[in-house]
């Protein structure tokens, strides 16, 4: 038994002429040598796809861009010339394809040539190229433009051999929801025209803009106004015979803020004491100023005063300083009288219409730059709802620049102080449009 295993294994070892050993090309890098070519499709053991050339097809190298030497008297490899290879037949053209430099990156390929007298294989690097193949005849062909139809009765067609038993339910419910324009063809000019005649009456954009500027609850604008002072005129707020009514000289001839504020129809008001302690600090106070300080306060005092009911008795008591033509007139524009009726009730628009003239007036004082949140904490309000009705009269609510604190004579502090700047061109802020969910 051991006899016949030492001869298996001496027919196993092979003699001296049967090895083979490798050795590099003593050949230079730079002279021209093989090129690998592989098909895009690999079929291994095949060289091209599926159209093969003859064995008579004569390939040739083209370089892609000018040979440039590493060095001066040094030329390069010819596996790092940038080139392509290309052939023909009598109907197919092979060439490099655009995978070729992607195929080489980090891999190196070697041909190996085999003598067997010698039992050499001898190997030398060559380029990788990937081939691609046309049909000399399509060349000039165009692909046939496909419909959306056809894609999806294609896509049906998929759907009903290989699709799940879900998919096909979808692919037929979506056929019998479909709509059969042919039936349309009859009623579609008879649609056209019920539809032009129902949008005839509906307005254009610009008579829905001047609708809309018309129903807005803020007092009367000019809109094509070149100064903020222009925008909202002093008497659209206060007419001349209230702003006649009005007497300063009592507030003229006070010894102190603190007996001016008490002659005010409504004391509570920080942002009215400041204004007009602010206003008597000058040597020579604006009247103006004063009869408008003095008018926002009754406004606050009559908004405090019919927040429930509104009796003109109840009111003229709380408000004995107000002259009678002033209450008059504040209820004349900020109540109204149910029809049959003969008492007065404040609505939600008489009471936004109230609050927009009172803020109209607060910007003429501020000189069109308003801190809103002392004025929201002087009528119990939430500060979101009082930016609210600025914005509504063309305000935006943002910080003053250094410009505007120069002009208006802030300290550096208030520039981190959100207000409701009015300038011009007055733009109203536009309607939200919600989106479909």
């Amino acid at each position: 038994m051991a006899a016949m295993t030492t001869s298996k294994k001496r027919k196993r070892e092979l003699d001296d002429t049967q090895r083979v050993s490798f050795a590099l090309s003593d050949q230079p890098a730079t002279q021209l040598g093989p090129v690998l070519a592989k098909p895009v499709v690999s079929r291994p053991p095949a060289n091209f796809p599926s159209v093969k050339p003859t064995k008579s097809t004569s390939f040739k190298c083209y370089k892609t861009q000018t040979q440039k030497p590493t060095t001066d008297n040094e030329e390069m490899p010819f596996v790092e010339i940038p080139m392509l290879i290309a052939g023909e037949t009598e109907a197919v053209d092979f060439y490099s394809s655009e995978e070729t430099r992607r195929g080489s990156l980090g891999s190196r390929y070697l041909v190996g040539v085999h003598n067997k007298r010698t039992g050499i294989t001898t190997l030398r690097a060559a380029p990788l190229h990937i081939l691609a193949h046309e049909v000399k005849a399509l060349k000039g062909l165009q692909p046939a433009a496909v419909s959306t139809l056809q894609r999806l009765e294609a896509r049906a067609a998929l759907g009903e051999t290989f699709g799940t038993k879900k998919a096909k339910l979808a692919i037929r419910a979506q056929e019998r929801n479909k709509v059969d324009v042919s039936a349309m063809e009859g009623v579609a000019d008879h649609l056209q025209e019920s539809i032009l005649k129902n949008t005839s009456t509906l307005p254009s954009k610009e008579e829905a803009k001047a609708n809309a500027d018309s129903t807005r609850l803020v007092p009367q604008y000019d809109i094509d106004a070149l100064n903020p002072n222009d925008i909202y005129p002093l008497h659209n707020m206060i007419p001349k015979p209230e702003w006649k009514a009005l007497s300063i000289s009592n507030y003229m001839s006070a010894d102190g803020d603190a007996k001016r504020v008490a002659l005010l129809p409504f004391k509570r008001s920080h942002w009215v004491n400041d204004h007009l302690a602010l206003a008597f600090a000058s040597p020579s106070p604006d009247k103006t100023t004063i009869k408008m300080l003095i008018y926002i306060s009754t406004m606050i005092a009559f908004h405090k005063a019919t927040f429930k009911n509104i009796n003109k008795d109840v009111i003229q008591e709380k408000l004995p300083m107000v002259p009678s033509v002033v209450i008059d007139g504040l209820l004349s524009r900020f109540s109204e009288t149910a029809r049959g009726s003969v008492e007065a009730r404040k609505t939600s628009e008489k009471g936004t219409m109230l609050l927009t003239h009172m803020f109209a007036l607060c910007l003429h004082v501020d000189d069109f730059a308003t801190d809103t949140s002392v004025l929201a904490a002087d009528l119990s309000m939430e500060p979101a709802k009082v930016n609210m009705l600025f914005k509504s009269l063309g305000c935006k609510i943002n910080k003053l620049t250094q410009s505007d604190l120069k002009r208006l004579g802030l300290p550096d502090s208030a520039v981190d102080v959100k207000r409701a700047i009015l300038k011009t061109p007055l733009e109203f802020p536009k309607p939200r449009i919600r989106r479909r969910t």
